[in-house]
């Protein structure tokens, strides 16, 4: 069930409603009925990969807990818990490994014997991709590795616990939660509560544009431009590759707004999974932004356990390099993705280096510390989307050779069609392209207003009632106007249900 389909425009209300109507002690019950029929519309047989990773992380942080409590020895405690924790891992990330990465490591093998001319093939297999699969799997080893840390206190009723795997607006594409922020908020009962009700309908108004007035409307630049980069080169492919950069975080952004929304509404906070990323002064600060959920979950569940920064320069380079190495192919099951993820790395072990030779330079030719300015930061902001936006086009590519053409044809430039109205043959008419340009200068105001610690959700509800309607009514309007929906673009998927 996707959240720009009439399905959930009518399942939201009646969930809300009822939840509210429930007495507090079986709420959660309700909730998590609610959330596994929510995943059982895509494809109904995959409920039970959600049952079965939420039931071996359950186990494993009971028995753990169990360990813990347990009159043995300290170091038989360690080898119980690594046992227990090495389950968990090995049965999830092997379920993983199997729907995701199975055919990706066939197809890598054949191409490898094939140059070798060694003649050992396989076949692939048909494996449907099960929607949400990596958020919800590494949400459930990530407990289990806090349970084994001793951050968390394993949690013993398997219902509620099931709801912290399931629960529906994070589900299927995050953000990823901890243990310590929504298991503790779905142990709690919640009260009805209209400034929630205000907040919460007014970030899913918000995510509602972001995805279906701006990134599906962008989608169909970008299509058109990367379905055809043989006849769509040079400025085509850069347009279509900045757009791209504002699709996806349109769209990702969206949905981790709308599930923010939803879930305020019902009582619970989720994390805040963007602040303004591209207004990012580095690619380090940029991951500080992005998908911030994921980027801490590697943080604290790879980079540290590989020794962070703690072994030198080189060793946490090297930490750095695997850490976006491993992100890049949670991202997709390709070797772009792994491209795109290393040159992430590399932009930041760059720009470490560059850094510390340029505070050196500074502090023998520049007397006293020289203060920052806007043209500074905004020489750095464009320099970092730059870097970025070149990344996303071994992301949006899809394969390593098709990033390569891309590229190549880039060199083929005419600045011409800036100006001489051949954009509006990428499938978006005239007036639409400049509604959609006016759009992104709207989302770049609002994410300004973010960067520098604004709250406009709270300054808007602080204004007269009457200014409120109005502006909501004006946003329906341009995501009922411009917005992408219907039959043409069949109600167009979140990039990231994908992954």
């Amino acid at each position: 069930m996707l959240f720009n389909s009439i399905e959930f425009i009518i399942f939201f209300p009646v969930v809300v409603i009822l939840y509210f109507l429930i007495p507090k002690k079986y709420r959660y019950l309700w909730l998590l009925a609610t959330s596994y029929y929510f995943y059982m519309q895509w494809e109904a047989k995959y409920v039970l990969l959600l049952f079965f990773s939420t039931a071996v992380t359950y186990l494993c942080g009971i028995l753990t807990d169990k360990i813990n409590r347990g009159e043995l020895t300290e170091e038989r405690k360690t080898r119980g818990k690594k046992l227990c924790i090495a389950g968990s891992l090995f049965l999830n990330l092997g379920v993983l490994g199997y729907f995701k990465y199975l055919n990706f490591l066939i197809d890598t093998w054949n191409k490898v014997t094939e140059h070798l001319h060694m003649g050992a093939s396989f076949s692939t297999m048909e494996i449907l991709l099960p929607v949400g699969i990596s958020f919800y799997i590494f949400q459930a080893v990530g407990y289990t590795i806090d349970v084994y840390r001793g951050d968390v206190y394993a949690e013993r009723n398997f219902l509620k616990y099931a709801l912290f795997v399931s629960f529906f607006p994070q589900l299927v594409a995050g953000p990823i939660e901890r243990s310590k922020n929504l298991l503790r908020q779905l142990g709690e009962p919640k009260s009805f509560s209209y400034e929630n009700l205000r907040k919460g309908l007014l970030l899913m108004l918000w995510g509602f544009f972001l995805k279906m007035a701006i990134a599906d409307r962008a989608a169909v630049i970008v299509d058109t431009v990367y379905g055809n980069n043989v006849f769509w080169s040079g400025m085509y492919v850069i347009v279509a590759t900045m757009l791209f950069a504002v699709q996806i975080y349109c769209d990702f952004s969206g949905y981790s707004t709308i599930a923010r929304g939803a879930a305020l509404v019902l009582g619970f906070e989720l994390t805040d999974n963007f602040r303004a990323p591209y207004y990012a002064v580095s690619v380090k600060d940029f991951w500080r932004r992005w998908h911030i959920s994921l980027t801490s979950w590697f943080r604290d569940y790879l980079y540290i356990p590989l020794g962070g920064n703690r072994r030198g320069k080189l060793k946490r380079d090297v930490n750095l390099l695997v850490v976006f190495a491993a992100s890049g192919l949670w991202h997709g099951a390709a070797i772009s993705y792994i491209l795109w993820g290393l040159l992430n790395g590399v932009y930041q072990v760059i720009g470490d280096f560059v850094r510390g030779v340029t505070a050196k330079i500074r502090r023998v030719c520049i007397a006293g510390e020289r203060q920052e300015t806007f043209s500074d930061r905004l020489l750095k902001r464009f320099a970092t989307f730059v870097l970025i936006d070149f990344a996303w086009l071994f992301f949006r590519a899809g394969s390593s050779v098709r990033a390569l053409q891309l590229i190549r044809g880039i060199r083929q430039m005419d600045w011409m069609i800036l100006i001489n109205g051949s954009l509006y043959n990428l499938g978006v008419p005239a007036e639409y392209f400049r509604v959609l340009l006016l759009m992104i200068v709207l989302l770049f105001w609002v994410d300004s207003k973010k960067n520098r610690g604004i709250d406009l959700v709270e300054r808007f509800l602080a204004q007269r009632w009457w200014f409120r309607v109005v502006a909501e009514l004006l946003l329906i309007f341009v995501i009922l106007l411009f917005g992408c929906y219907g039959e043409l673009y069949d109600t167009t998927q979140f990039i990231y249900f994908q992954f």
